[in-house]
């Protein structure tokens, strides 16, 4: 049995001093860099330091999605994936590398959920920095899904890597996150792919929740198929693919997340 992830006030505080000090450094360097560039007279100079500005922001928009979180409650897992996504993929659009999501509600613990949050970025920041696309187009996939009482979670992209992974600070704090969940993490490498596969059981209280929500949807199946013919509503337009339903070769076309997407 899994039990719910305590963490004491005082290591509490500090997380939360941490992540202040940082947003207050970013913002604090936003605003210094943005006053040169209105000063500038060089265009080149100008736009030069607007590109600082925009990459500084992207980096400000992360931390604030992997904020330590202030309660205790459940958070939608999938929701938290779908933030830091939208944000790692402004932050790599100018690399040429896109990302996608598929993911279904799920309630974890807003500690637990923090960790995988946490692990996920980890791991997307290593597909950006170390993956060896070959001239393809870039493409990362996250995968977030619930196997009864299982988490998996799937971060893949199209670029190769040594099979031989270094044990660099990244990859083991990633490790320690996932030990931290009560789970493991596994790897899987190819010609042009590699892919993490994060696994983690649910606690009771996680287990509940989700039951909850699988519920409703049955329920919400069972009442549109009763309705009848006339009183439906009409037929939703056709959604892009999910990375799930792309083959390897096709991951560049599958349904990204830039920030046009935000409020889809």
């Amino acid at each position: 049995m899994t039990m719910p992830m305590q963490v004491n006030r005082g290591e509490r505080a500090i997380r939360r001093a941490l992540t202040h000090r940082i947003h207050n450094d970013l913002v604090s360097s936003i605003n210094v860099v943005s006053a040169d560039a209105v000063r500038a007279e060089n265009p080149e100079v100008k736009a030069a330091l607007a590109n600082v500005v925009e990459l500084l922001e992207h980096h400000a928009e992360t931390n604030r999605v992997l904020a330590v979180p202030d309660g205790r409650g459940l958070v939608d897992a999938a929701e938290c994936i779908r933030k830091l996504g939208l944000a790692f993929s402004r932050h790599v659009k100018p690399m040429g590398i896109r990302l996608t999501l598929a993911a279904d509600t799920l309630p974890l613990e807003s500690e637990r959920c923090w960790r995988l949050a946490l692990a996920i970025h980890e791991l997307l920041t290593n597909a950006a920095r170390h993956a060896c696309f070959d001239g393809r187009v870039g493409a990362v996939k996250i995968k977030l899904s619930r196997a009864g009482n299982v988490v998996n979670c799937i971060v893949a992209d199209n670029g190769s890597r040594s099979a031989r992974l270094k044990p660099a600070q990244g990859l083991q704090m990633v490790t320690d996150l996932v030990k931290g969940l009560g789970g493991r993490i596994d790897y899987a490498f190819g010609a042009q792919f590699s892919s993490c596969l994060l696994v983690f059981p649910l606690t009771v209280q996680e287990r509940r929740a989700n039951r909850t929500v699988a519920s409703r949807r049955a329920r919400g199946a069972l009442q549109g198929k009763a309705m009848p013919p006339q009183s439906r509503p009409p037929a939703a337009r056709a959604q892009p693919a999910r990375a799930r339903d792309i083959p390897q070769t096709e991951w560049a076309a599958a349904a990204p997340l830039p920030s046009e997407m935000e409020n889809a």
